[in-house]
């Protein structure tokens, strides 16, 4: 994204804010142990549990939930020390901690079956929940990963795995969150993608809090999807198909562990959902359809 880019951007308009504060809210849900999760919700239905990626948060989910609003429950968290969501008490949470606090969530709001949906880092969070063996995935019907980060936790990838935390601590110090929203949040969408959907990315990420995206690169640094993958139940793996951030040639191995297809996203990049929401309820139709 160029300097002059930047200067360019226009901020989200009041009438979006208000779409998001009229359809698909924020409200508090306390969970076990005394924390609570932020989600947005609408709809009625069989539920989809959709969980974002490192820098964004449940706002993003905005147009997918709005697409399938007669057909289903759609619920976004934000994750763990993102949005008013408390964070985990580890200061390098793995997976399961993130999959332990999904599962209160789903405790707290009665779900005993959904889709289970991950973007990039949710990904991590969600093949933990859906792994064989775990106490979530008699709950889990369908497993939808889109876009899926691998994490840099497995046995050979030391070398990058240091690289990658130093430079997103590194970005964190000399950027801030504002500063990385204005200049990094680019990077998530094709050349195709509307104004709109780019000041949507730019205001997820604009309100990341440091605590909550420091526990965030410690998952992705040391999580590794691969080890948690088949998961015990039905999955499709989608990447968008201009998607830089986790490569169509990533996510392929990631369908590979996963013993399906790996399903292209036409025109999008990585946060497609955001950039193409008719495509991802599609795909979310066609998991409640199973």
């Amino acid at each position: 994204m160029s300097d002059t880019a930047v200067i360019d951007a226009q901020p989200l308009p009041a009438a979006e804010l208000a779409r998001l504060d009229a359809r698909f809210p924020a409200r508090s849900v306390p969970v076990q142990g005394g924390a609570v999760v932020s989600v947005r919700e609408c709809g009625a239905g069989p539920a989809i549990v959709c969980l974002h990626g490192i820098g964004s948060g449940s706002a993003s989910w905005l147009d997918t939930a709005l697409l399938l609003e007669g057909e289903a429950r759609l619920i976004a968290w934000d994750a763990p020390g993102y949005g008013a969501s408390t964070p985990l008490a580890a200061q390098a949470p793995a997976a399961h901690d993130y999959a332990q606090r999904l599962h209160g969530l789903l405790d707290a709001l009665d779900i005993t079956s959904c889709v289970l949906v991950g973007h990039s880092l949710g990904a991590l969070m969600a093949a933990s929940a859906a792994r064989r063996g775990s106490p979530l995935a008699a709950r889990i019907s369908r497993l939808l990963l889109i876009s899926p980060a691998s994490g840099y936790g497995a046995p050979g990838r030391a070398q990058a795995r240091a690289r990658v935390h130093a430079e997103r601590l590194a970005a964190l110090a000399e950027l801030g969150i504002a500063g990385m929203a204005a200049k990094r949040a680019g990077r998530l969408l094709s050349e195709h993608a509307s104004e709109t959907a780019r000041q949507w990315v730019r205001w997820n990420m604009a309100r990341l809090h440091e605590a909550g995206y420091r526990q965030a690169v410690e998952l992705l640094c040391g999580a590794d999807l691969l080890a948690d993958l088949p998961p015990a139940m039905p999955a499709r793996v989608a990447c968008g198909a201009l998607d830089v951030v986790t490569t169509p040639e990533a996510c392929a191995e990631v369908a590979r562990q996963c013993g399906v297809p790996l399903e292209l996203l036409p025109e999008a990049g990585h946060a497609s959902y955001v950039e193409q929401p008719a495509a991802v309820a599609a795909l979310l139709r066609e998991a409640l359809a199973g």
